[in-house]
């Protein structure tokens, strides 16, 4: 019997073997593609809706996070919201002094940038700034927060936050600067700014002659603005940062208080007070009537304001939601005050009666005495409910 030729076998193994790799490479293909395709068919539509319908559920507007606090200082940001995109973060807050200012000139801007990019909180910290890196991102999230809680509420576009501010009489929080505290009254009326002023600002040397250049620039810009988006005064930089941070404090205030009077129309407003007694309001200056409606009857007294010579407090009584008795229960006293505060202090009283309100004007000759007066009214009326 004749063996096959050991050639021949190897050619026969090597050809089933290469046929064999040929076929299994044909039908690999096919299955890897399938696979991806499933993938491909089922990840990216989860992955393009999940930021898409996050980005939709925050309100437009501006809305400023709580302020967090770290070893160094607090960091406190806020954010501006436009067709239910972040356009615009900030912080208002940063630790400051020394080492810090240096830091945060590097590394807040880039923080603020890595927001609009995430647009959303899933932002890195920057190297070298952990610790406000961190306080950065506890705001934002605090920030981000109430915006989404007002998209679910559903104010809905720009125009509707505007329309949010309630109307009447609003006092944001004392802002401290290295110079002294600001601290911003607004004034809405039609759910828009009527009037914005500077309740403290601050005072002695050279503040007296900054701030007579840039309060009444900074009051002009935020009823041109109608929010706090306005420019810093130059040459009154601390003024200016203190301005916007309390002018921020009353639009919040303001907001609030529209939002919980969203749930009332303005019509059974307007019913009420005519409904009323008639002390409520005459119909003219809606803002106006429901503030002044909003008071309740009693005896209240406001903080004592500190002056340049003494400090100045204010008592007011309430009757069927119309002051009916101002009074200082302290003034400043001896030398020369006590003709000032002779001369002052009944005219301001009988002026607070007459307009029902903080709006009175300074008494010539008694600007210290006036201011700190108006200060302690405009406390007493905060706590009265106006």
């Amino acid at each position: 019997m004749r063996k096959s030729h050991p050639v021949r076998r190897a050619v026969l193994a090597t050809a089933a073997t290469v046929s064999g790799i040929v076929l299994l490479l044909t039908l690999k293909p096919g299955s890897d593609q399938g696979s991806a395709d499933a993938a491909g068919s089922a990840v990216p539509p989860a992955a393009a809706q999940s930021p898409q319908g996050g980005a939709q559920a925050i309100a437009n507007g501006t809305v400023t996070g709580d302020a967090a606090d770290t070893q160094y200082g607090a960091v406190q940001v806020r954010l501006t919201v436009s067709g239910g995109k972040i356009t615009k973060a900030e912080a208002v807050q940063s630790p400051k002094g020394g080492q810090s200012d240096q830091i945060n000139a590097n590394a807040v801007p880039k923080l603020n940038q890595a927001v609009i990019a995430a647009q959303g909180a899933e932002i890195d910290a920057v190297s070298g700034a952990t610790y406000t890196s961190t306080g950065y991102k506890k705001s934002l999230q605090s920030a981000l927060d109430k915006a989404k809680a007002a998209g679910a509420a559903g104010s809905g576009n720009d125009q509707g936050g505007a329309q949010a501010l309630g109307d009447g009489t609003v006092t944001g929080d004392a802002a401290q600067t290295e110079y002294g505290a600001v601290q911003v009254r607004l004034t809405v009326s039609g759910g828009k700014i009527a009037k914005a002023e500077a309740v403290q600002s601050p005072k002695g040397g050279q503040s007296d002659q900054i701030n007579a250049n840039a309060v009444p620039k900074l009051n002009q810009a935020a009823v041109t603005a109608q929010g706090a988006e306005i420019d810093a005064v130059s040459g009154a930089t601390y003024t200016s940062t203190g301005y916007k941070k309390s002018l921020q404090s009353a639009l919040d205030k303001a907001k609030a208080a529209g939002a919980a009077g969203a749930a009332e129309s303005g019509g059974g407003s307007a019913a009420d007070a005519s409904a009323g007694d008639g002390s409520a309001g005459s119909g003219q200056g809606g803002g106006g009537g429901n503030a002044r409606a909003a008071l309740e009857d009693g005896t209240v007294t406001g903080d004592a304001v500190q002056t340049e010579y003494g400090a100045v407090q204010v008592r007011i009584t309430v009757e069927r939601g119309k002051i009916t008795k101002a009074e200082a229960v302290q003034a400043p006293k001896g030398g020369q005050s006590d003709r000032v505060t002779n001369q002052s202090v009944p005219r301001l009283n009988q002026a607070v009666v007459k307009t029902g309100g903080a709006d009175v004007d300074a008494v010539s000759g008694a600007t210290y005495t006036s201011a700190g007066y108006k200060k302690s009214l405009q406390s007493a009326l905060d706590q009265a409910g106006g």
